[in-house]
C-alpha cells in the first residue's frame, strides 16, 4: 500500500520510536449494533480508516494511491452501516465493504482497490504473540469481475512503507450465507515499530457491483510463540461446549498441563464482560465449568452468539457459545 507522507506526518511517526517498548497491538471487537446508522462519523469514530489504489486492468501498472482517510458511512465509496442483512447471530446492522464509486477512474476503466481497516502500530512487547481476526461475511451484490479479500498486512515505515507482511482470506467466491472465517500472524522479531493493518478490500472497475457484508469482528491476541518463533507446547486446551447451541446451560470442559491459576469468562461479541465460569487455582489435568445463560448479576442474557475466554498465565483459547432463548 502506497502512502504519501508530509513532513508533519514524517515527523509524528519519528515520535512513535520511544514507544517501541509499550504493547501497542490492543483487542477490538465491533457488532456495529451501537453504532448510529445515518451517523456520517460512525465508523470513522470507531477506528475505521479508509484508502485507494488505482492500477492497469491487467495491475501491471500502479497509477496512484490516496489516503489515508476517515471511513465514510454511507456514501458511494468504501464503506457504510447497513440494517436487515443479518441472521439472529449478526443482529440488526452489519458493515457493507464495496469499491470507492466516487472515483471517476473507474469510467476510465482502470482498476479501482478500495481498503478498508484498522490501523495499530507493533511494538517490542509485543514479540512473541500471535494475533487473530476473527469475522463473520456473507455475499452482497458482487458480480465479475469484481474480487474482494480480508487481509492482515504489516508496513514497514522505515523503508517506505514496504509491505512486510500480506495474509489474506479470499472473499470473493463465498456465499451469499453468513458464516465465519478467521486469519492469524506470528508477530516474530524484526516487526516492531513496523504498521499492522486487518481490515477488507475489494478491487473492480466500470462502476461494477462489489459488496460483501461483514459483522461480529474480533481481533485479539490468540496464542504465544517461542523465542524462534514457532508455536509453544500447548499448556492449556478449551474444548467446544457441550450443548451448543443451547437454551438453558452448557457444559465447557478444559484441560491445563501444570497447576496455575485459570479465568473462564463469557464476553458478547462486543467484548463486554458477562460472567465469570470458573477464577482461582486449578490442578493439572480435566476440568469443566458451566453456564446458565445468565449474567453477572443473575439476569438472563439475551439471545446471541458469546465467546468463552479461557486464560491461565500461559496463554489463552476462546470458543463461541450460542444461546438460543
Amino acid at each position: 500500500m502506497m502512502r504519501r507522507l508530509t513532513t508533519a506526518l514524517a515527523a509524528a511517526l519519528l515520535l512513535l520510536a520511544p514507544a517501541a517498548s509499550r504493547a501497542n497491538l490492543l483487542a477490538y471487537s465491533q457488532d456495529f449494533e451501537t453504532l448510529v446508522l445515518s451517523d456520517p462519523a460512525a465508523l470513522s469514530s470507531d477506528g475505521w480508516l479508509v484508502y485507494g489504489n488505482v492500477f492497469s486492468l491487467d495491475h501491471s501498472i500502479f497509477y496512484y494511491g490516496y489516503g489515508p482517510f476517515p471511513a465514510p458511512n454511507p456514501g458511494g465509496g468504501f464503506s457504510a452501516i447497513d440494517a436487515g442483512q443479518g441472521g439472529l447471530p449478526q443482529g440488526a446492522q452489519q458493515l457493507s465493504i464495496y469499491s470507492d464509486y466516487n472515483n471517476l477512474d473507474h469510467a476510465n476503466g482502470r482498476l479501482i482497490e478500495s481498503n478498508v481497516f484498522h490501523e495499530q502500530t507493533i511494538a517490542a512487547a509485543n514479540t512473541g504473540t500471535k494475533w487473530s481476526f476473527v469475522f463473520d461475511a456473507k455475499l452482497g451484490n458482487l458480480t465479475s469481475p469484481s474480487t474482494a479479500l480480508a487481509f492482515i498486512k504489516t508496513l514497514d515505515p522505515a523503508h517506505g512503507y514496504a509491505l512486510t507482511n500480506f495474509i489474506t482470506v479470499d472473499m470473493t467466491a463465498i456465499p451469499a450465507s453468513w458464516a465465519q472465517y478467521a486469519l492469524s500472524i506470528d508477530v516474530v522479531s524484526g516487526l516492531a515499530g513496523q504498521i499492522l493493518q486487518f481490515g477488507f478490500a475489494n478491487t473492480t472497475t466500470n462502476y461494477v457491483s462489489s459488496g460483501v457484508f461483514y459483522d461480529n469482528i474480533l481481533w485479539g491476541q490468540s496464542g504465544i510463540l517461542d523465542v524462534a518463533g514457532g508455536p509453544r507446547p500447548k499448556t492449556l486446551e478449551l474444548r467446544s461446549a457441550a450443548p451448543n447451541p443451547f437454551t438453558s446451560f452448557t457444559r465447557v470442559d478444559f484441560t491445563l498441563v501444570s497447576r496455575g491459576d485459570a479465568d473462564i469468562s463469557v464476553y458478547d461479541i462486543a467484548g463486554r464482560h458477562v460472567a465469570t465460569l470458573f477464577h482461582g487455582p486449578a490442578d493439572a489435568g480435566p476440568h469443566a465449568a458451566t453456564w446458565d445463560g445468565r449474567s453477572a448479576d443473575g439476569r438472563l442474557a439475551p439471545t446471541g452468539v458469546y465467546r468463552c475466554v479461557l486464560r491461565t498465565a500461559t496463554g489463552r483459547e476462546a470458543k463461541n457459545l450460542v444461546l438460543n432463548r
